[in-house]
């Protein structure tokens, strides 16, 4: 190669690099754009709505649905009697699931650019918004809607706020070393524990954030005499008490007792955490990279089982948790998007998102004999995107995914299908009655 040549290849090479440089140096000022500073200016609360001792409207305020539409970032409530729209507004934009507080009154919800929303679902307004993050996975909130956690993936962040929205604090997403950040890939909101756990995506850690003022003082480091206080402690409060893994873990779901975790390694195996104990005991015999998030439980002859579907294989693994045996594996037409179920209806609901040819199709599976007991086809074309039931368990509701798609509403029993309304690109129906229901409130 000549001289010539040579010195061109190391002035490229050189100009890559800088090129490289340059965008790295960009993207760490990105990460440090968004401040507490930032978070609190951009706080936003419209004027106050009338003040009221019960909803503007007849309908059960627990039997509401919430329904994304994607298509315009709206959100139609839906009376869950009468399954017919009571109300219609615009979002900034709707990433995650909505939280609701145990009351049933207030929903919180997230955009995929930050922006955090607290709705009153009684007055049908919106009550404070505020922008978290500049990309942001899901939040969690607290019972009471007291607590709030927003996990960001830009920048690194956990960001705790209170119930009006405003700025509790900030922790930055670091390893116990303080070398590495890392994005925050979900938070979620435990009740019997008081705490949110939150799922690292580039760090072998996770950690527990308690929320209770009268959390007990945490050690960090090194503790000579616990009796004495001989070490540095810090309060146990909105402090993260770290967990550390061999490998980042996502996908969560939790037992009963939310003593143990169940999460998803990058190699699709899942391992069980025990909270108390803050290590690894064992691992569930699943594989095809579970989708644990949207698991469900339910006694069968009063053992406990689990259900999940897989991101590759097309079954659900049916699994005893607390023995961690493989109960049953049932077929479906591809791999499942989620489970639905309800106390009142011996079927468990499932969608599938590949391939091409069964994203039209609802199994109901079940839950005795752990087989397929009927099915549900919308047009070949459609895709399901979301199933869950009524509060009653009468009926199932099921987005149908297109510019110009629907809500439809079939019976529980026989699938059959009962109505369906008209909506842009619905891509979830949220039931109050199972967000009260996750905080312990009544359904």
């Amino acid at each position: 190669m000549s001289k010539r040549r040579t010195c061109g290849v190391i002035r490229s090479l050189q100009l890559a690099v800088a090129w490289l440089l340059a965008c790295a140096l960009v993207s760490a000022q990105a990460e440090a754009l968004w401040t507490p500073a930032d978070i609190a200016l951009s706080r936003h609360v419209p004027p106050e709505a009338e003040a009221t001792d019960s909803p503007a409207y007849e309908a059960d305020p627990l039997g509401l649905f919430l329904v994304v539409e994607a298509g315009g970032s709206h959100v139609t409530i839906l009376d869950g009697e009468k399954l017919e729209p009571i109300h219609r507004f615009v979002t900034r934009g709707v990433h995650g699931s909505p939280c609701f507080t145990r009351d049933g009154r207030f929903v919180f919800f997230v955009s995929r650019d930050g922006w955090v929303t607290k709705y009153d679902l009684w007055t049908l307004t919106i009550v404070a918004e505020v922008r978290a993050g500049l990309d942001s996975s899901n939040i969690a909130i607290s019972p009471a809607g007291d607590h709030i956690a927003v996990a960001n993936l830009r920048p690194h962040a956990l960001v705790l706020l209170d119930g009006e929205l405003n700025l509790l604090k900030v922790l930055p997403t670091l390893d116990h070393k303080g070398e590495r950040s890392s994005r925050v890939s979900a938070v979620y909101g435990l009740p019997a524990r008081r705490s949110f756990i939150v799922a690292m995506k580039d760090i072998a850690e996770l950690w527990e954030v308690s929320y209770d003022p009268g959390a007990e003082d945490m050690a960090i480091g090194l503790v000579h005499d616990f009796q004495y206080r001989e070490g540095t402690f810090v309060s146990g409060y909105l402090n993260p008490r770290r967990i550390e893994l061999d490998g980042p873990l996502d996908d969560f779901f939790f037992n009963p007792e939310q003593a143990e975790l169940f999460g998803v390694s990058s190699q699709g195996e899942v391992e069980v955490v025990h909270l108390d104990a803050r290590r690894r005991i064992g691992r569930l015999p699943m594989q095809g990279h579970p989708d644990m998030a949207s698991s469900v439980a339910w006694r069968r002859d009063g053992r406990l089982l689990m259900g999940s579907t897989g991101q590759v294989s097309p079954e659900i693994a049916v699994i005893d948790p607390q023995q961690r045996a493989l109960v049953r594996r049932i077929a479906l037409k591809g791999p499942g998007r989620l489970l639905a179920a309800h106390e009142s209806s011996r079927h468990l609901l499932v969608v599938s998102t590949m391939p091409a040819d069964s994203r039209h199709v609802l199994q109901a599976i079940d839950r005795e004999t752990l087989e397929v007991a009927r099915e549900f086809l919308a047009e070949p074309e459609a895709t399901l995107a979301h199933v869950e039931f009524s509060r009653d368990g009468r009926h199932v509701l099921v987005s149908l995914q297109r510019d110009e798609g629907a809500l439809i509403v079939l019976d529980s029993h026989t699938l059959a299908e009962v109505k369906r309304l008209p909506m842009k690109q619905p891509v979830g129906q949220y039931g109050v009655w199972r967000g009260v229901g996750l905080q312990g409130g009544a359904r």
